[in-house]
């Protein structure tokens, strides 16, 4: 089975809100951390350098949001 990596940034805000940013999807878990490297010091990343993770996935192996999903309407729009 192939096995990819994929580098995120997660931005917590305080009322609970999340900004997931999918930086890229990596053939090995060094290139995902070069790649982290890259960006950890750009704008945004910087401020919160815990936010980064990496998750080893099998290819073909994994269908996410098999339960569906529910969107909720924030406080103000």
């Amino acid at each position: 089975m192939n096995t990819v990596f994929l580098l995120h940034h997660v931005h917590e805000f305080d009322d609970g809100h999340e900004d997931v940013k999918l930086i890229g999807v990596f053939s090995t878990e060094a290139f995902a951390r070069a790649a982290q490297q890259k960006v950890a010091d750009l704008p945004g990343f910087r401020e919160r350098p815990a936010g980064f993770s990496i998750d080893e996935h099998q290819v073909d192996d994994h269908i996410g949001w098999l339960e569906g999903y529910v969107t909720i309407q924030q406080v103000g729009e």
